[in-house]
């Protein structure tokens, strides 16, 4: 009976870790797609202002969206291209 629980503990263990694991896997694949999001965002307003189709400029949205790039790339490592 002893040896039942020991393997049992041991599988709960690592199906625990796989878990930690799969999570890990899933936060980093959603917060690439997050930062794909804001690259685009960045392309479109920057594309806008250059094709004079923009408002008002967009200094503070641009500042706020590369804010957050950097803040993926402190986390996750630099974007690729």
């Amino acid at each position: 009976m002893d040896k039942v629980k020991a393997s049992a503990e041991v599988g709960l263990a690592k199906a625990g870790e796989a878990g930690k694991a799969g999570q890990a896997k899933l936060d980093a694949v959603q917060a690439k797609h997050r930062a794909d999001g804001l690259l685009r965002q960045l392309g479109a307003t920057v594309y806008g202002e250059r094709m004079g189709r923009a408002g008002p400029p967009h200094d503070q949205e641009v500042e706020r969206i590369v804010g957050e790039l950097q803040a993926y790339e402190a986390e996750y490592g630099p974007l690729s291209s």
